[in-house]
């Protein structure tokens, strides 16, 4: 599959997709408490996109059944939102989300703690958005996706966490997934060479202890193989003739 280059037009489109799923990551951010069910959050995440006239990308999604991926403690991605799974005080709880606008998509996710939390979890969460950013500097023209993939892997061992590796990032545009793929360990090719216009969703999948992954009955929860907690941080990029932009965010909103 051919990796697209965006047109202007197409990168503001999509500009506009990431600032309405930045202030959809705010609006959960504030409910997010023990008690609150994962449904809830999912529906809340949902209503907020549709009160923009945007679609959520996950819903239906290869037959994905919610808007909103919340995905608890050990689950590394794709949870699927139930009245019966409450928010605990200290949990740590990753919301991915997708917005389609006009036609093209945003994705981004988040991990937050619930509550108090141990040390250990937040440092974790902090490890992982911290990798994005490690990536995110040598996301330049000329550099490969191996580049990225290094920049995640190399921060987070030295820090003794894991990449999940059955998982991976990945273009995004009119496509919720297009090429290439972006691991977050590296690989003996370099990949694909950065070029101004890619629209890149780099996405940290982090585990405090083993990289191995199973999944659950529902065909859709990827839990860590040991039970151990893991993280999630994700933004879409565009590669430019200089620095990268990040385009999944809106003004006054922290990253």
């Amino acid at each position: 599959m051919a990796i697209v280059i965006k047109s202007p037009r197409e990168i503001e489109l999509m500009k506009e997709a990431g600032r309405i799923l930045a202030l959809t990551h705010e609006e959960l951010k504030k409910i997010i408490r023990p008690g609150i069910s994962t449904y809830e959050i999912d529906r809340v995440g949902e209503e907020f996109i549709r009160s923009f006239g945007c679609i959520p990308s996950f819903l239906n999604y290869n037959g994905y059944p919610a808007s909103i991926c919340v995905s608890v403690n050990d689950e590394v991605v794709h949870g699927i939102p139930s009245k019966d799974r409450i928010l605990q005080e200290g949990d740590i709880v990753s919301l991915d989300a997708g917005v389609i606008y006009k036609g093209y998509h945003s994705d981004s996710a988040r991990t937050y703690g619930v509550g108090q939390i141990s040390d250990k979890a937040t440092d974790l969460i902090k490890v992982t958005k911290e990798s994005f950013f490690e990536a995110l500097k040598v996301c330049k023209e000329g550099n490969h996706i191996n580049d990225i993939s290094k920049a995640v892997f190399d921060y987070i061992t030295a820090r003794g966490y894991s990449a999940v590796r059955d998982l991976v990032g990945h273009g995004v545009g009119a496509c919720l997934h297009e090429a290439p793929e972006i691991p977050n360990f590296p690989r003996l090719k370099r990949g694909a060479k950065l070029k101004a216009g890619m629209t890149l969703a780099i996405e940290p999948m982090i585990n405090i202890g083993t990289y191995e992954v199973e999944w659950l009955d529902d065909d859709w929860t990827v839990v860590t193989a040991d039970g151990e907690l893991s993280a999630h941080y994700e933004n879409t990029v565009l590669i430019t003739e200089g620095d990268p932009v990040i385009l999944s965010q809106a003004n006054g909103i922290e990253l």
